[in-house]
């Protein structure tokens, strides 16, 4: 009997760079059935040429505009359904995955029906003994909350899986859908874990699957960042809190008084802007 057919996905924007150490990773996979589609997402490079350079034969397909992470994935999603993938894999072009990453992955989703996506232990990429995430994080609806969670012991609270490694069943795409293409980047994982875990699947880490993450390679600017960072959670907290209002001043308050202690008096105006953005952004 065949293995599960996997479909990895891979977004690039503008860092091609870091996309190719990431497809030479995948080359030394151990899992024996999986297909490659590399997405670029517009980039204002000659990204596109650079891959094809290195990689002849590689299936890359450009996209006409940035559409973001959302939009950009489910391109992806949508042809990874119509070639009868059994699992996605979303991986950030940032990441480097460990040969065993991905059996590791499917082997536990494979074991237990109500998993609906499984995560990898995600550890830095300049600091590789140190944990990130322990496969995703948690949501606290009710006071605006989102943190990483980075030990096992913490699996309880787990409330999504970390877009950068996110393998999700095709069961889960069918009945939940894709990606909410309104967080055009941060927040559509927290969002899709929260509509997996109501739609009645399970969230699973893989303690065997290692995948290092660099992280912030898609944006130019880090105020630029902050403030979509802000915009995308407050349009989360109004989609998903009991209480939006309450859930969004938290999150200001929390974030307010961390950019404070620190002097970085410039994120707080990024954060202004973003909340304020926030509120503005569609939900439908």
């Amino acid at each position: 009997m065949n293995p599960p057919l996997v479909y990895i996905i891979v977004l690039n924007y503008r860092a091609w760079w870091e996309t190719a150490a990431c497809l030479e990773a995948l080359k030394r996979l151990d899992y024996p059935r999986f297909r490659l589609l590399v997405l670029d997402n517009a980039s204002p490079n000659d990204s596109v040429e650079r891959l094809r350079e290195a990689f002849p034969g590689l299936e890359l397909l450009p996209l006409p505009q940035n559409l973001g992470f959302a939009g950009g994935n489910n391109q992806g999603l949508r042809r990874a359904l119509a070639e009868g993938a059994d699992y996605v894999w979303l991986l950030n072009p940032d990441t480097r995955p460990d040969p065993g990453a991905l059996s590791a992955m499917v082997r536990l989703a494979e074991g237990d029906p109500k998993v609906g996506a499984v995560g990898a232990v995600i550890y830095e990429m300049e600091r590789p003994e140190r944990v990130q995430a322990w496969g995703g994080g948690e949501v606290v609806l009710n006071w605006g909350l989102i943190r990483l969670l980075t030990h096992p012991k913490q699996l309880p609270r787990l409330s999504y899986i970390s877009g950068a490694s996110l393998l999700i069943k095709r069961e889960v795409l069918e009945r939940v859908g894709f990606l909410d293409e309104g967080f055009f980047m941060y927040g559509e994982d927290c969002d899709y874990g929260l509509r997996l875990r109501k739609a009645g699947f399970r969230l699973a880490v893989a303690s065997e699957a290692r995948v290092l993450h660099k992280g912030g390679t898609s944006w130019a600017s880090s105020l630029a960042a902050d403030e979509h960072f802000a915009a995308h959670n407050v349009r989360l907290f109004r989609k998903h809190a009991p209480w939006p209002l309450l859930a969004v001043a938290g999150y200001a308050l929390f974030w307010l008084a961390e950019y404070s202690l620190r002097g970085r008096f410039d994120k707080v105006g990024a954060l202004f802007r973003g909340l304020r953005r926030g509120w503005q952004l569609p939900l439908g």
